[in-house]
């Protein structure tokens, strides 16, 4: 951390600001300038707060001068993280698929499902059986009986299932009933005692980014999953909201080399959640393929038109299977493999 103190700072103001330094176990390094003088604090800074020292008399601003995520940066990890799911590699030189409904509705819709996925060629299932929805009216998901509904459908092709945890008394059904992949929505990003339990979990977690969070914001809340001793992050930008109303969320592009360089998790994108319209999801996955993702979360549902959530945005099977093939082409050209 740097403390820079202010003009008319006294000495009595700079002991005071190195007594507060040596009192959390760093040591001082003070820099004298023209006009300024500067106090840098050696060791461990997570033990300082800025608000701690700007309270202080003479002190006109202090600043952290490392990241405050530690675990998920890359500067701690220059090799990226590849999570193995199920023997399914996520990160890499692999790009994987993650497609399927929006929510589980049927034993007939979910066959379907997982017969269209596995045709595709995709290597996980997404779906909901515990739907997070803005209207209290809206349909929520069928809960335990959707998550056995969800697994019967997908093992018989062998795919791992993705599945969102709302509530961390859940934590312990999902543990139950197998879910290979937990994922954490926009909407608890920060919801940090959910995240706190998932860390101290041995399950990959997809966490999505929040409405409207930072990139800063987003690592945090990761990192509270990796402090918790769960390193099996996957970072999934969902789409940011902004003034637009044209479409759903604006897909942060720019999200995945920024991610790259900052973090070693790997990232994947939802396209379908940031178009809001099955008709934009093809150009926004091959976007976010194009610019370095680690994977897609993609909604597809046998009928979209009888969906019973969200279905503006869901693919048939055969447009996700026309999908995948354009996709292959992109990975191609950029070194990765579909």
């Amino acid at each position: 951390m740097i403390i820079v103190m202010s003009s008319t700072a006294t000495d009595a103001d700079l002991q005071g600001v190195i007594d507060r330094i040596r009192a959390a176990g760093l040591t001082e390094h003070v820099s004298r300038g023209t006009e300024r003088t500067i106090v840098g604090a050696i060791g461990d800074e997570r033990a300082l707060s800025e608000q701690a020292f700007e309270q202080l008399a003479g002190v006109e601003r202090a600043m952290h001068i490392v990241k405050p995520y530690k675990l998920v940066a890359r500067e701690g990890h220059p090799a990226g993280t590849v999570i193995d799911i199920r023997g399914v590699k996520l990160g890499g030189k692999q790009i994987q698929v993650i497609a399927g409904p929006c929510s589980v509705e049927t034993p007939e819709q979910m066959q379907l499902a997982a017969a269209g996925v596995h045709a595709a060629g995709c290597t996980l299932m997404r779906g909901g059986a515990f739907k997070p929805r803005t209207s209290p009216y809206a349909f929520q998901g069928l809960g335990v009986q959707g998550l056995e509904y969800f697994q019967q459908a997908a093992r018989e092709y062998k795919l791992p299932i993705v599945t969102e945890l709302m509530d961390v008394r859940m934590l312990d059904t999902f543990l139950e009933h197998d879910v290979d992949v937990i994922q954490i929505g926009a909407r608890n990003m920060q919801n940090f005692d959910l995240l706190k339990e998932v860390g101290r979990v041995n399950k990959p977690v997809i966490l999505k980014r929040g409405l409207s969070a930072t990139i800063s914001e987003w690592l945090m809340a990761a990192e509270y999953i990796a402090a918790g001793g769960n390193h099996n992050i996957i970072l999934c930008e969902r789409g940011i909201r902004t003034f637009e109303t044209a479409y759903r969320n604006v897909l942060d592009v720019t999200a995945i080399p920024v991610l790259k360089k900052e973090t070693h998790l790997p990232v994947v994108v939802d396209p379908s959640h940031a178009g809001g319209k099955a008709w934009m999801v093809p150009a926004l996955a091959r976007a976010a393929v194009a610019a370095g993702a680690d994977g897609l979360l993609i909604e597809m549902h046998p009928n979209p038109c009888e969906a019973w959530c969200d279905a503006d945005q869901a693919l048939t099977p055969q447009e996700l299977n026309e999908l995948m093939g354009s996709l292959r082409l992109i990975a191609q050209a950029v070194g990765r493999e579909l």
